[in-house]
């Protein structure tokens, strides 16, 4: 159970990494530097893995038998910047509880 968890707080690290990514270095490089390939390139590699952190999400809320609250805390967490990040202390807390 805890390499499900490990997984998840893998994915969800990476998710954040790369909407930071999009929102701070990508968009300016769209709008300001008329350069919109970085949008795609980066945009595709974060929906990638915001699919791959909902999956991991589902598959957490099974193993550990999340409830719909803290699991919907940790989508909308996934939602905003730097919410992964804040998210993980929970899963920390979580995962030594």
């Amino acid at each position: 159970m805890l390499e499900t968890l490990n997984r998840f707080r893998l994915i969800s690290f990476l998710e954040g990494v790369s909407f930071i990514i999009l929102l701070f270095i990508a968009m300016p490089l769209k709008y300001f530097a008329d350069f919109p390939q970085a949008v795609k390139v980066v945009g595709m590699g974060h929906g990638i893995l915001f699919i791959l952190f909902m999956i991991f999400l589902f598959e957490s809320m099974r193993k550990h038998d999340w409830n719909m609250n803290f699991s919907g805390q940790l989508f909308i967490a996934s939602l905003l910047p730097f919410g992964t990040f804040f998210m993980d202390k929970k899963l920390k807390a979580y995962q030594r509880a």
